[in-house]
């Protein structure tokens, strides 16, 4: 939900701050065994992150980097769905709302069009995906059904994914008029080519396909997901965490420069296709409620 814009200049405007959270608690966050489990905790909206969301696990990831007792961090979503994306649409939609930023970004609240949806994404989703990327203990996502979009980066930051053979992976943002979610990591989680067909046609891919392509390491039933994550989490904790970290840095380091160049001309493509009609078109669409009309674009 978006509220009132009133045209103050020809630069600035001022926007009402219309979001209404159902919960003060978008994110849960508990320690046991040297492990700590961070749980996205919007379950009526599927867990869709809002800034509120996002800032609240950039909050848990750091308090968990910094407690020594903390070996090991296991992400979850409460409810029937990992994750649907970013919040687009329900009551709780902050995009109004101005924080306090944990980047070098401008607040993107008093910025006009596509400037306020770029700035944004940078602060509040590709920036906070870029930083989760580098937290130097080990990271286990546990993945129950939709893992859509956006939902995809908090996922990708982590080291290992165990999913519930409910699960579903996708990213239709092509159909928005843009080139695929902030975090481009695409190409990294799977084969060029698969990653092609993922992006283009925007398709559900299962559980059982994403571990043929090695995007997922352990595919369980939905009642042994917990468990199973929870147990790797355990096997990791009994190691050294030392040797664990530096494991971990070693590994992404021949990765680092190739997925954060392609993030950055992502971003600055992103930028630019919001301007574009086609993503108008779809904006409109969604907005409206109706199927979007590409046939002129």
């Amino acid at each position: 939900m978006q509220g009132t814009t009133t045209e103050t200049s020809s630069e600035f405007v001022t926007r009402e701050d219309n979001a209404v959270y159902e919960t003060d608690e978008p994110v849960l966050y508990s320690v046991q065994d040297g492990i700590a489990t961070v749980t996205m905790n919007r379950p009526t909206f599927n867990n869709v992150q809002n800034s509120q969301m996002t800032y609240a696990l950039d909050d848990a990831f750091r308090k968990a980097t910094d407690d020594d007792v903390v070996k090991v961090i296991v992400l979850a979503g409460s409810g029937k769905h990992f994750s649907a994306g970013h919040d687009i649409g329900t009551p709780g939609r902050d995009i109004n709302k101005s924080f306090e930023r944990k980047h070098l970004w401008w607040d993107h609240v008093n910025k006009p069009g596509g400037e306020q949806l770029f700035a944004r994404e940078q602060e509040v989703y590709l920036g906070m995906c870029r930083r989760w990327r580098d937290i130097p203990k080990p990271t286990i996502a546990m993945v129950q059904g939709a893992c859509v979009a956006g939902g995809l980066m908090p996922a990708w930051v982590c080291d290992f994914i165990v999913a519930s053979d409910d699960a579903f992976f996708q990213d239709p943002v092509v159909r928005m008029g843009i080139p695929g979610v902030e975090y481009f990591a695409h190409a990294n989680e799977m084969h060029t080519r698969i990653a092609k067909e993922f992006l283009m046609l925007g398709e559900r891919m299962g559980a059982d396909r994403a571990y043929q392509l090695g995007m997922v390491n352990r595919v369980v039933p939905p009642t042994e997901c917990n468990a199973i994550a929870q147990g790797q989490a355990r096997k990791l904790a009994a190691k050294p965490l030392t040797a664990l970290m530096e494991t971990k840095r070693l590994m992404k380091g021949g990765q680092q420069a190739a997925v954060l160049a392609r993030m950055d001309e992502e971003g600055a493509v992103f930028g630019r296709m919001l301007h574009e009609p086609a993503a108008r078109e779809a904006f409109a669409a969604f907005a409206q409620k109706r199927k979007p009309d590409f046939s002129k674009f």
